[in-house]
């Protein structure tokens, strides 16, 4: 094991090294409803939190295409996978956050396991990971949040949030890999899902990303401003409220005919019949 360890230090590098007593560590990759990422970033920028080191892309990416800007190709950009670092002003609030733009159509395994190698030089003690939870919902309904955890007796202490036990699910992608290899490795985990609806798994849902964050902070213990996650969530709603309405109005124009032509189609149907 820490033979595997040593040849994965050449998988990331870190720029400064922050010496926590100990700390929580947040893991965010795409996912459903862009749930995860969106918590992160957001956590990320409220809190000012510090880079601190990457994952090399070239093992775990490869460029497909190129972008032009006025005329000009620009050079191969890979997506990028950092490690942030965050200590508020009290003793013991110190927050580790991974977020990487893509997940690997390969190597995920090797991914995870720098993630979680950091996480240990880190003395982080518990990972959160965040996901989304496809159930049938409205889109105009406050969405729940489902938690799990790696461990039975972390059951308990979860409860005490506002956070919904399902029992058996699965948790796809690395949002949810990461909890159980570290929990091979003895590390807390909790993953907490945000439910979006059936319908719209294509859709960014900053809605379920809020509900997420709320819940989230009050397990950090961390006060976070939600002003602009809640702006961005109703104007979400809004935009779906729109679709919504176009859609009916369309199915009712392609599939419903006006009662004055009924009429009409009746009256001819009658003079044929005399």
């Amino acid at each position: 094991m820490q033979a595997a360890s040593r040849k994965r230090d050449n998988l990331f590098r870190l720029y400064r090294y922050p010496r926590p007593r100990s700390a929580s560590m947040l893991a965010s990759w795409p996912g459903i409803g862009n749930v995860s990422l969106i918590v992160a970033r957001y956590l990320k920028d409220m809190l000012g939190a510090v880079e601190i080191g990457e994952i090399d892309p070239v093992n775990f990416f490869e460029p497909v295409g190129v972008m032009v800007e006025d005329n000009v190709v620009e050079k191969p950009r890979f997506p990028e996978s950092k490690f942030y670092y965050w200590r508020g002003k009290e003793a013991g609030k110190e927050l580790l956050l991974f977020i990487g733009e893509e997940q690997p159509a390969s190597k995920g395994y090797d991914m995870v396991n720098c993630v979680l190698d950091v996480a240990r030089r880190f003395k982080v003690e518990r990972i959160y990971s965040c996901a989304a939870a496809i159930t049938r919902m409205h889109y105009s309904e406050k969405s729940s949040v489902w938690g799990v955890v790696t461990k039975r007796e972390l059951l308990s202490d979860i409860s005490r949030y506002d956070v919904v036990l399902k029992g058996d699910v699965r948790i796809a992608g690395l949002n949810g890999l990461v909890l159980g290899m570290a929990k091979e490795r003895d590390i807390e985990g909790v993953c907490l899902l945000g439910e979006v609806p059936s319908y719209a798994t294509q859709m960014a849902n900053p809605g379920a990303s809020l509900a997420v964050l709320r819940v989230l902070s009050k397990m950090l213990g961390i006060e976070i401003d939600l002003t602009e996650l809640s702006s961005l969530a109703k104007r979400s709603e809004d935009e779906m409220e729109m679709m919504a309405k176009q859609a009916t109005a369309a199915f009712i124009d392609r599939f419903t005919e006006p009662i004055w032509e009924q009429e009409e189609e009746r009256e001819e149907d009658e003079e044929e019949d005399d």
